[in-house]
């Protein structure tokens, strides 16, 4: 069923409504999923803005499970026994949580018509063999080959998503997802959808999120490059590990599974391939019961190429571990090359031959200044990644980025730039001159560096 077909009118009954209001018809514009706007649907936005109450109980005619976003909160409406009614309303952007329906499996789907069927038919299988409460969305990304029929055709719920890339589509279907559960699968039928018990067991136990991992499982002959199999999967997940300290040991897989109810905590915005890794970096950040379960990797079904661009979407996860840990990013490497800075100027300073002779009086004072700077960097950074909630703060370099202000940058920087401006007494012309060198850039860099913090906090006063 495609979003653009989608109709919705009030059937008359016992509820607050005159009888001309009953037949509104509502028909979303393509491509926004079943999220519609309150201008597009007066009488919800007129009673949503009253009395939210108003609206439970409605009878309505739908041919799909249905979200209708207010201000006050949102109005989901899903088929059941006694027809189609408005269920229950939440405050929440990603739609009423329905305690019947238990699961619900994402498939981020582009130009898939070669292997939707099978996932599809597998899940569909899964679901009826455990006895599920499920449903099945296919999150489409805007396919040309016919993919949305055949899913629609097979009883998932397809939901359009414009904007281009992995993450956004599965983004896109998890905002339309009703289960207390979602598990979110490549519909290029590499992962086996029959296999979900493990995840639901481990949800079930307590976890938030479960992901699988194909290297305590299995990989079919031909199943993945062995440049992403022995280089690339596990040079990121060991990155990720060390950075994070997350428990997971296959960064990249694509078969995973999460509590609905997490999602807002995760504020999930990458739209790329990095998408996978920004899932678990959050959830271990913010210290969600994290687990994972063997999985079986098999060679795509598809013929075309794969939409994966290996260095390409290497990089970005690479960009989006080390954004997300200034720690490593800046403060560490910033202390050891500051420290070696502060090695060669005592050098200096003690006497030419220990210092590595004239070179060192520039050395010394650079390397200092640039590591000085990388650990201002990081302060920086920390500031203002929390201050706009990518990062959580409360860690030892969110206390120090904290005692950072406008007045005590410019106090220390006016203090380290002192021996710049009043010529040393008993310690050389030369050594002089590098001491004076030394302050000018360590406290020009603060002085700066305190104005530029300024700058950032004015957009949050």
């Amino acid at each position: 069923m495609r979003t653009s077909d989608v109709s919705l009118h009030v059937e008359p009954g016992e509820h607050p409504l005159p009888p001309e209001q009953c037949d509104q018809e509502l028909t979303p514009p393509p491509g926004r999923g079943n999220a519609v706007p309150n201008d597009d649907w007066p009488l919800a936005a007129e009673h949503l803005n009253g009395d939210v109450d108003a609206l439970l109980g409605l009878k309505v005619v739908v041919p799909a499970p249905y979200v209708v976003p207010g201000p006050q909160g949102s109005a989901v409406i899903e088929a059941g026994p006694a027809g189609h009614r408005v269920i229950d309303l939440t405050d929440g952007a990603i739609g009423m949580r329905d305690e019947a329906l238990e699961l619900s499996i994402v498939m981020p789907c582009l130009d898939e018509a070669e292997t939707i069927a099978a996932c599809i038919g597998k899940a569909s299988l899964a679901i009826e063999r455990l006895g599920l409460r499920a449903e099945i969305v296919v999150a489409d990304n805007g396919s040309t080959d016919g993919s949305q029929a055949i899913a629609e055709r097979l009883g998932a719920r397809v939901v359009g998503v414009e904007a281009r890339g992995y993450g956004n589509a599965i983004m896109g279907g998890m905002a339309v997802a009703m289960g207390r559960y979602v598990l979110i699968g490549d519909a290029d039928d590499s992962y086996d959808f029959g296999d979900l018990a493990p995840f639901l067991d481990k949800l079930r136990e307590g976890h938030d999120l479960v992901i699988g991992n194909r290297f305590h499982g299995d990989f079919r002959p031909g199943a993945m490059p062995a440049m992403h199999r022995y280089v690339g999967t596990p040079a990121l997940t060991g990155i990720e590990r060390l950075l994070f300290r997350s428990p997971i040991g296959d960064l990249n897989c694509g078969l995973r599974a999460l509590r609905r109810s997490v999602v807002p905590r995760l504020d999930l915005r990458s739209p790329g391939m990095e998408f996978a890794s920004e899932m678990i970096v959050k959830a271990s950040l913010r210290g969600l019961r994290i687990a994972e379960v063997p999985t079986t990797l098999s060679p795509a079904g598809r013929s075309r190429p794969p939409h994966l661009r290996a260095w390409r979407d290497g990089w970005r996860h690479l960009r989006f571990l080390l954004f997300h840990s200034p720690t490593w990013l800046f403060l560490y490497p910033g202390m050891a090359l500051g420290f070696a800075g502060l090695t060669v100027l005592f050098g200096v300073l003690v006497g030419r031959s220990a210092g590595g002779g004239a070179p060192a009086f520039f050395l010394g004072p650079l390397m200092l200044a640039a590591g000085y700077q990388s650990v201002l960097f990081s302060c920086l950074a920390k500031n203002f990644a929390v201050g706009e909630g990518l990062l959580p703060g409360g860690d030892r370099l969110h206390r120090l980025s904290s005692r950072l202000t406008l007045e005590r940058g410019l106090v220390v920087g006016f203090v380290l730039l002192v021996p710049a401006a009043t010529p040393g007494t008993g310690v050389g012309l030369e050594r002089s001159a590098v001491l004076g060198f030394a302050s000018m850039m360590l406290g020009g860099q603060t002085v700066l560096t305190s104005l530029l913090l300024g700058v950032i906090g004015l957009a949050r006063r």
